[in-house]
């Protein structure tokens, strides 16, 4: 009787459970090494949390009920937060269009991309509260110097996940434009572009969100919207009041989050 067993593709038996490899293993104890070597230089106090809990309860009791008595000028100020994302995303997107194909390993050679990628890198390295004080020096205080702080930021991330898409492409649409004569910009154009569109609008609509978020925070130093409120209101210690600009915060991002979703269904 013949009783030869087939085995797997990959060596193995059928139902036998994949071995673990030297290095997955090597891996996951680096991995466990660095949370170790992080622990203290992070100040990780887990028990503080249950030690302080009293401390916490009243901090948070104080933040109920929340007083709205000045909601017309949190959403004022949260409009001008979401006209600072809208025109940091804006400038950014248009940037990040050049900046992204120049940054794609399949479209430039390399004495092109490397330079264009470290560029984009040192955009993206630098916090948007960094670039807002910079801006703040330079152009002043107000929403200004948070658009322009958003646009490089996020100029240097979007190019990144912009190129990730064009170098994701399937080459075949672009060597048929090349096929027919047709110049470098109908390959963009009709090759590349239809293939990352739906990916390139996912992106901008995902960093519109984190940019009414960041807008938030940069206008804590200065640069307009509804971080100027935040700050006043925290370093007066005005619980109630910080409670009630930032459920209006959470309430307006949620918002715009359920439409991206509903666009992001649309284009993908």
């Amino acid at each position: 009787m013949n009783t030869s067993v087939s085995l797997t593709a990959n060596g193995r038996l059928p139902g036998e459970p994949p071995k673990r490899s030297w290095l997955s293993l090597i891996s996951w104890g680096i991995f466990f090494l660095v949370l170790v070597w992080s622990w203290s230089g992070a100040d990780m106090r887990p028990l503080d949390l249950i030690r302080d809990s009293g401390n916490m309860s009243q901090f948070a009791h104080d933040f109920f009920p929340p007083d709205f008595h000045d909601w017309r000028v949190y959403v004022h100020e949260m409009i001008v937060t979401i006209h600072i994302a809208v025109w940091g995303t804006v400038l950014a997107v248009v940037c990040s269009i050049p900046m992204g194909l120049l940054s794609a390993s399949n479209m430039v050679p390399a004495w092109v991309y490397q330079p264009v990628r470290r560029v984009m890198d040192a955009c993206r390295a630098i916090n948007e509260m960094v670039f807002a004080m910079l801006f703040i020096v330079a152009v002043g205080l107000g929403p200004f110097a948070g658009v322009l702080a958003l646009w490089i930021h996020t100029t240097g991330t979007l190019s990144k996940l912009f190129a990730e898409a064009v170098e994701a492409i399937d080459p075949r649409p672009v060597e048929g434009v090349r096929a027919t004569g047709a110049r470098a910009i109908d390959e963009i154009l009709y090759g590349v572009l239809p293939q990352v569109m739906p990916l390139w609008i996912s992106y901008t609509l995902y960093r519109f969100e984190s940019n009414v978020r960041s807008a938030s925070v940069v206008g804590m130093v200065g640069a307009g919207g509804i971080g100027v409120v935040l700050y006043e209101v925290i370093r007066s210690f005005q619980y109630a009041q910080t409670c009630a600009v930032m459920v209006i915060m959470v309430i307006v991002v949620t918002c715009i989050d359920v439409f991206s979703a509903r666009v992001r269904k649309m284009v993908i």
